[in-house]
């Protein structure tokens, strides 16, 4: 792996932008295989001067989770103990943040204050040690009482958090798998040596049943970023739950020889599957009752290498057939309580509007269950997710994008309010995805708005701002800045007028402004401003409309700007019928 990354970490965006082997290894490490893009990984490098141990800090809201990486990139060779130590101490110091972002680098302050609100959020924390070397065998050992210690550290503080080292072998997996992204099937071939197995047909379905040995678990691809997961109802739900707990504790302890006992085994399915020798070879692997059980296995790895009395119950089943593959994932996982936005999937008020959309938009589709697809003969542009409509609803209804982010309170704090109409207009429905689908369109790598790069790096909210600022330009633009304008108005008049791309545009530049402005406004003493936090609160919200006010008014001295001004005016002018009061989410 070392020779290849070295050759990739050659290529201008690594070279022009940082400035050692070091960080470009770790940014390498983001950009490949944790997925983020250019702007977010040059965020996320938090390496240099008073790093304290921390090359990077990532934060996913999508799976509420935050890596916490330190990076070593050596040729061949070994690790030893002392790497892990500094992993140790940065999870020590991170204890204290107060007292950390006093003597750190200017980019770990910033990112330090969004770690904080990640955490406020119970985000999970997964300490990561990547290398291209190997790990001594008295630094294994160390990893081992470490994985214990922040495992009863983490039980004790009710700090979620697990502690990996990604070596050279591991790597070059997690690579193998990540290349493969475009399409994440993943095939894998189980081996059945030693193993005690059953291979039949039931029901005219392949099945095997394996009493698997938990070691052969981590080997398992796709268990940390989630794609062996895809069809499962949920993801991990941290360390920290009940059950995953007990799991660890069960590993850990001197009960481990029990755990086939105690546990009720993993169900996956597969599309192909062969069974040949001692070999099991299976096509489009997929867990779908088995993930808490399996992050948690992961996260005690090294004492599981070791234990050769533990063993899982894995049921595989061939199942190629997609409604029956979802039925299988709900039906085995009726034993714990799913996400919000799972159980919202059926209310009859969701249910309601796909139906109206539906009539309304032949063809078009209404995603409503996680991990639905849209028929292929569907429009691509019509095609509506439930999670991506509420974010909308919230950031346009509500007048609250610093909310758009968090899906669970969504559907759980405030999905009486946002769908307490159920005759919400099939138009509305299609306006608002219009018009959040021509905001997406600004925000690719060419970045046509000339955003500023830090706001790119927020690309997983702040296009929630963007479309709050479309709305407002109605309502400043009508002397209604107290209400919300109809989606669907908007947008008809907006596309009669021919000026759908030039709204968008002056939404984005007044989102750019507002964000500018904050960063240049001077700072209480001790206090980084950080985008992220910024971006998450209400005080940015009069920014952006301040932006759009001082937009409006200088637009008649810019050149051409008063022909600009006036069809902007007539392409937002509205009745005022058109208007409501926002959804209150405060």
């Amino acid at each position: 792996m070392y020779e290849l990354i070295s050759q990739q970490i050659r290529a201008d965006y690594f070279q022009q932008r940082f400035p050692n082997d070091g960080q470009r290894f770790v940014a390498w490490y983001l950009r490949n295989i944790l997925f983020r893009d250019m702007n977010e990984t040059r965020d996320d490098i938090t390496d240099g001067a008073d790093d304290k141990q921390i090359d990077a800090i990532v934060i996913d809201d999508d799976k509420s989770l935050v890596h916490i990486v330190q990076g070593k990139f050596i040729q061949g060779g070994v690790v030893d103990a002392e790497p892990l130590r500094e992993v140790l101490s940065s999870w020590i110091q991170i204890k204290d943040l107060a007292r950390l972002q006093n003597v750190a680098n200017a980019k770990l302050q910033r990112r330090l204050s969004e770690l904080a609100a990640a955490l406020d959020e119970d985000y999970e924390v997964s300490f990561e040690l990547i290398t291209t070397g190997s790990l001594t065998q008295a630094a294994r050992h160390d990893l081992e009482a470490f994985q214990q210690e922040l495992a009863k550290l983490s039980e004790n503080d009710n700090f979620d958090a697990t502690i990996h080292v990604i070596e050279n072998e591991e790597l070059q997996r997690r690579y193998d798998y990540a290349i493969e992204t475009d399409n994440p099937s993943i095939n894998y071939k189980l081996p059945l040596a030693g193993v005690r197995y059953m291979y039949q047909e039931v029901a005219g379905t392949p099945v095997l049943v394996a009493t698997l040995p938990l070691k052969e678990c981590i080997k398992l691809p796709g268990i940390k970023d989630g794609t062996l997961f895809q069809k499962n109802v949920r993801q991990s739900l941290g360390s920290s739950n009940v059950v995953n707990k007990g799991i660890r504790s069960t590993i850990l302890g001197d009960k481990r020889s029990d755990f086939f006992f105690f546990h009720n085994g993993v169900t996956a399915l597969c599309s192909k599957m062969r069974v040949d020798g001692d070999v099991a070879a299976l096509s489009g692997l997929s867990v779908v009752n088995g993930c808490q059980s399996l992050n948690t296995i992961l996260s005690c790895s090294e004492t599981v290498k070791k234990a050769d009395d533990a063993f899982i119950l894995f049921r595989i089943y061939e199942i190629p057939q997609r409604d029956r593959a979802d039925k299988i994932s709900i039906y085995t996982n009726l034993q714990s309580a799913v996400k919000a936005r799972d159980l919202r999937s059926n209310d009859k008020r969701v249910l309601m509007i796909k139906k109206a959309y539906e009539l309304k938009y032949p063809s078009g589709y209404f995603i409503s269950k996680r991990g639905e697809n849209a028929p292929a003969d569907r429009d691509k542009n019509q095609v509506v997710e439930l999670s991506g409509f509420a974010k909308n609803l919230i950031a346009w209804h509500s007048q609250r994008p610093n909310l758009s982010y968090g899906e669970t309170k969504i559907f759980d704090k405030y999905f009486e309010t946002l769908f307490k109409n159920k005759d919400y207009s099939p138009e509305n429905v299609f306006a608002l995805n219009a018009w959040m689908n021509e905001v997406l369109k600004t925000w690719v790598s060419t970045n046509p708005l000339n955003l500023n790069e830090t706001l790119l790096a927020m690309r997983a909210y702040a296009p929630y701002h963007h479309l709050y600022a479309i709305g407002m330009c109605f309502s400043i633009g009508n002397n209604q800045s107290e209400k919300v304008p109809s989606p669907s108005r908007s947008y008809a008049a907006a596309s009669k007028a021919g000026m759908v791309d030039e709204l968008v545009k002056v939404a984005g530049i007044s989102l750019n402004m507002a964000l500018e402005a904050a960063a240049n406004e001077p700072q209480p003493a001790n206090r980084v401003f950080s985008p992220q936090n910024w971006i998450k609160t209400k005080g940015c919200l009069s920014g952006i409309n301040g932006a759009i006010r001082n937009y409006f008014n200088m637009l008649p001295m810019m050149p051409g700007g008063g022909a600009i001004k006036q069809k902007l005016s007539a392409s937002t002018q509205l009745n005022p019928e058109d208007f409501e009061y926002r959804l209150s989410a405060d």
